[in-house]
């Protein structure tokens, strides 16, 4: 049974979203003092005296919006109000009364559902007894609190939770079988993917770039689990960053992709990628996060563009993410939309995936014999043993005479064998070099690697001691001279989806 909802609505500015913060104990919504900046229903579970609820912050009533999205915004707040149980009206009580408190009161009362006023910035008792004038709107004494002092919490939840409806033995969603983060430039149609995936018009959408401010977490169901999406703001240019608000934005996409077990990155294929998709890959490439480019509204270009040529092109812009599987999708009809959902568990499978301490050292050790480690100035690379000490991502430790002494170029080179070798072959990989000695001791349920034991006090016994040779001199750059992209070898399980 799903919770009960209590929707925070008022006019522009009165502290709507920092109340909602302040309640929900962590930053969720934007708070900025520039008016109208929440536009979607954005919402959280709190739980009080034994009860969770659904609270929900939303844009303000009245709110003339900047992009012309006023009547956007108010479906999205009409839409919070039907369904809510509860209705907590906040005001401001510096400010008093003003010709829109009366308008939204007015629109309350028509609703017929339990109400409670809230006088939000009473920072002192002075401002706390000015909040008598806002009884006239006949929901009784008004309940004076700060969000920014933090004053009156307790007091607002048992307000709440006396106005809640009779309790139904609902619990508190259980944790979401995945939480997908939404990425991409402005106008990618990622809100689209998320109402296609809700089946419900969840969030707002339009052709205006940037219209998505905050990052929207949208819970739905599919196949009796639980998922959630979180919808992220379009990502721009730092330098073309104007404003507080596409500042927060962008932090919170950033934040997005941390907290998610799967990221899809997407494209609008009927333009090129650009500086900011790089630099959103690279930090979803620091994050170590499975990933799947999502090429949107593919039914724009396939008349001119097949399926083949386009991979090709993600796979030159992206050289470094040659595993990651391409989708292509057409949002807005819904074309592909399960498919790419199915892919992301699929992901989210491999990112989980542990492989055994023997299987994992043969391999290491095939490497090693088969491509040797170039030589640190007179100092011989070796690896001792390998060990896997995690999942999402799977992290495989490598213990060494020194971790220095290996370059980039072969640290790559051992994360594609194993990549290649283990079945998690389309997810990140976290490679992690330790000196000997550091957190590296074997224990003593584990097999010695092919039957030799392994010592931890010195480095008389190596996987593989490579004999010493000069160091090769770094490759020069590659020249490209055909302006056509190069053929790349297509990585296993990758998804290239034709209409």
């Amino acid at each position: 049974m799903s919770l009960p909802i209590v929707a925070i609505v008022g006019r522009p500015n009165v502290g709507k979203s920092s109340l909602f913060n302040w309640l929900a104990g962590r930053r969720i919504s934007i708070v900025d003092p520039t008016a109208g900046v929440t536009r979607d229903r954005v919402s959280t579970v709190v739980e009080h005296g034994g009860r969770a609820w659904e609270l929900m912050d939303t844009g303000g009533i009245g709110i003339v919006d900047v992009d012309d999205l006023s009547a956007d915004v108010e479906r999205q707040i009409q839409i919070a109000i039907d369904q809510a149980a509860v209705v907590v009206f906040v005001v401001d009580v510096r400010e008093g009364i003003v010709p829109l408190d009366e308008d939204v009161s007015a629109r309350l009362r028509a609703i017929k559902k339990p109400v409670v006023l809230v006088a939000n910035k009473a920072d002192t008792d002075k401002l706390a007894q000015q909040g008598g004038e806002f009884c006239k709107f006949g929901y009784g004494e008004p309940l004076c609190v700060s969000a920014d002092q933090k004053l009156g919490k307790d007091e607002l939840f048992d307000a709440i939770f006396e106005k809640l409806p009779d309790d139904t033995g609902e619990l508190a969603p259980e944790e979401a079988a995945l939480k997908i983060a939404i990425v991409g430039r402005r106008n990618a149609g990622k809100s689209t993917f998320i109402n296609s995936l809700a089946g419900a018009d969840r969030v707002i959408v339009s052709e205006i770039p940037g219209t998505t401010r905050d990052s929207v977490d949208v819970r739905f169901d599919r196949d009796g689990k639980s998922y959630i999406a979180i919808d992220t703001a379009g990502v721009r240019k730092k330098a073309m960053v104007g404003t507080n608000i596409e500042f927060y934005s962008l932090h919170r996409a950033q934040r997005s992709i941390r907290r998610a077990d799967v990221v899809l990155h997407f494209f609008d294929a009927r333009h090129r990628v650009s500086r900011v998709d790089k630099q959103l890959a690279q930090y979803i490439v620091e994050e170590n996060k499975p990933a799947i480019f999502v090429v949107n509204k593919w039914d724009l270009v396939k008349e001119s563009m097949d399926t083949e040529k386009m991979g090709e092109y993600v796979r030159l812009m992206f050289p470094m993410l040659e595993h990651v599987p391409i989708a292509f999708i057409t949002a807005k009809q819904g074309k592909n939309v399960l498919r790419l959902l199915q892919l992301a568990v699929q992901l989210h499978k491999q990112a989980g995936i542990r492989v055994t301490t023997g299987d994992l050292n043969r391999t290491v050790q095939a490497a090693i014999e088969a491509n040797h480690p170039p030589m640190a100035g007179s100092r011989q690379p070796k690896v001792f043993y390998a060990t896997q000490i995690g999942v999402h991502p799977p992290t495989i430790v490598l213990f060494t005479n020194g971790p220095e002494l290996f370059d980039e170029t072969y640290v790559r080179y051992l994360t594609k064998v194993l990549r290649d070798t283990f079945p998690f072959s389309e997810v990140a990989i976290k490679v992690v070099l330790r000196a000997k000695g550091e957190g590296g001791r074997r224990a003593p349920d584990e097999e010695p690697i092919d039957g030799v034991p392994v010592d931890d006090g010195g480095d008389e016994a190596p996987i593989v001691r490579a004999p010493r040779r000069q160091p090769l001199p770094a490759p020069p750059p590659p020249v490209v001279t055909d302006p056509e992209p190069r053929p790349r070898k297509k990585p296993r399980g990758s998804e290239t989806w034709d209409f």
